[in-house]
């Protein structure tokens, strides 16, 4: 579904990724895991549009680098953003409704459905968004991406901040929108987390890959972690 082949992205003269590598295939949940800097976050920016990227980004057979993120976003591809990015003065409801595109045939997602997902955002829905805590921010914000049908989700950094009892949710979340057929590219700090609900794994360092396999192969790898995971 997803394949980035030798991406190269620069921030002004700074070479932030170097030659990233890596594909999401239909229905996986992939982990992209590393620490601060290493060029997550502008692994996901790359492929959404918002950095430029030098190489090739393919979606479901097509190239995208090069392409505005509306019409990314159009194509199927959801992003949520580590800052959550609701608009605060919108009711929950208004904010859920700002993620639908306009098209003929109906969705895959509802309110309905995502309001079955996460049954507090219901109880909320004219509620402003700003008024939500973090965990129901983020949890409104995956359900916002959701409204737009994508085929595949980059979530970055979802849990963070959250209290454990929210983290858990989140991870339930992730994994009744994987059961739905949607591919999930998860940026996630919490080891436990992305390894349990993972397929596969990479690990970036230094804007490189550095590891790819499962996780459990990331999990007997102690070198690895020590290098470029552990604090």
């Amino acid at each position: 579904m997803l394949d980035v082949r030798d991406v190269h992205a620069y921030y002004g003269k700074s070479h932030i990724l170097q030659g990233v590598s890596f594909g999401v295939g239909d229905g996986e949940i992939v982990s992209l895991l590393g620490r601060n800097g290493a060029g997550r976050s502008t692994t996901v920016k790359t492929i959404m549009g918002e950095v430029p990227a030098v190489g090739t980004i393919l979606f479901k057979g097509a190239r995208i680098d090069g392409l505005p993120p509306h019409q990314i976003a159009r194509r199927g591809v959801g992003y949520v953003p580590e800052d959550r990015a609701i608009f605060p003065d919108l009711t929950v409801r208004e904010n859920l409704l700002l993620g639908c595109k306009r098209r003929a045939a109906a969705g895959r997602w509802s309110l309905e459905d995502v309001f079955a997902l996460f049954p507090l955002l219901r109880e909320r829905a004219d509620t402003p968004g700003g008024v939500l805590s973090g965990g129901e921010q983020q949890m409104l914000t995956i359900c916002r991406t959701l409204m737009g049908d994508p085929a595949l989700i980059m979530v970055d950094e979802p849990t963070e901040g959250l209290a454990p009892a929210l983290v858990e949710r989140v991870r339930e979340l992730l994994e009744r929108i994987a059961r739905r057929g949607v591919a999930i590219l998860l940026i996630e700090q919490k080891l436990t987390i992305a390894l349990a609900i993972s397929h596969r794994v990479y690990v970036m360092g230094h804007g490189r890959i550095v590891f790819d396999g499962t996780p459990a192969a990331l999990r007997a790898s102690e070198s690895i972690r020590r290098e470029w995971l552990e604090v």
